[in-house]
């Protein structure tokens, strides 16, 4: 099972403590998974069309709470390509149907006509709850969530520009940061950031799905960690070997020419030291001097060889 349908899972069971919280969820789930039919005999039904079984039960549950209904569901399975089963929750009472797309802000009235709305009534979500539960229903409708093992993505899709607005306006109301895209025919709403998705689970009160997210990003900065600090040591390492293998070239080269016996007694011994000991740091050099000195000694001694080495070159050319 995807993460994304187990997140689904935990939502579908949370169960709003007031009504006009669980309308407020009914409302998203319309907005973003309803489809409205007319027959011939101009009667109209409301139908809704889910993969995810714990989806259609919320639906079921919330019109079986808000209108006292049952309503018909439908299982059908594409054998042929294997896919998962389809959910089709059907509201064909008319009046119930038209009740709850008036409910949802969906339809209004116009003298004795009724119109098509894409903007939300503020009533119905004028309380911070009833946002909350907009989110969850928009998320169970339309939404998916990525692996947070592979990235930080989640999405709300809609049909219409004026509710993706609203949307991401209600999303961007906790302090988010939703932006909209176009694909295809749909309106996506996205958030991509890691701690912003955390925040949207939390605001939804998906926390099974926040904790999985937040110990796969506590997992992945400790990676990180210990790969920039690996990579820190490789590269001091490196540093470390190149440095060495300059200075030995360099005593290397003083040998050649003049003898290191020419050379002051203390640049003589760590001169020697360094030929005979040459993967060693320059704090293991200076603790083995005569007299140990530390690391800025050292390579202060191993500079006055590098320089006279570079005199001697320059004399020689």
């Amino acid at each position: 099972m995807s993460f994304s349908s187990r997140t689904k899972n935990e939502l579908s069971r949370l169960i709003a403590k007031s009504r006009c919280c669980s309308m407020a969820e009914l409302a998203a789930i319309v907005r973003t998974n309803g489809t409205i039919q007319i027959d011939g005999f101009n009667q109209l039904s409301l139908k809704f069309n889910t993969e995810n079984a714990a989806t259609a039960r919320k639906i079921f549950i919330l019109i079986k709470t808000l209108y006292n209904l049952n309503v018909e569901v439908r299982i059908t399975r594409n054998r042929k390509l294997k896919k998962n089963n389809s959910y089709f929750i059907l509201v064909n009472d008319m009046d119930i149907a038209r009740k709850i797309l008036n409910d949802a802000g969906f339809i209004i009235s116009d003298n004795g006509h009724h119109l098509i709305e894409q903007r939300l009534p503020n009533s119905l979500i004028d309380n911070r709850c009833c946002r909350r539960s907009y989110i969850r229903g928009a998320f169970l409708g339309g939404g998916s969530i990525s692996n947070p093992d592979k990235g930080y993505h989640i999405e709300f899709v809609t049909n219409h520009e004026e509710h993706a607005e609203d949307l991401s306006n209600i999303i961007n109301s906790f302090d988010l940061n939703s932006k909209m895209v176009v694909r295809r025919d749909d309106h996506v709403v996205y958030v991509k950031e890691g701690e912003q998705i955390v925040d949207i689970l939390n605001i939804m009160g998906a926390h099974q799905a926040l904790l999985r997210v937040e110990n796969i990003r506590a997992m992945k900065d400790v990676r990180n960690n210990i790969n920039r600090i690996v990579n820190c040591e490789t590269a001091n390492l490196d540093k470390t070997i190149n440095a060495s293998i300059r200075q030995v070239e360099n005593i290397e080269y003083i040998d050649g020419v003049i003898g290191l016996d020419k050379l002051s007694k203390n640049l003589q011994e760590i001169a020697r030291l360094r030929l005979s000991h040459r993967e060693a740091s320059l704090k293991e050099l200076g603790s083995m001097l005569s007299v140990p000195v530390g690391k800025s000694g050292v390579n202060y001694r191993l500079r006055r060889i590098e320089e006279i080495a570079e005199r001697l070159r320059g004399e020689e050319s």
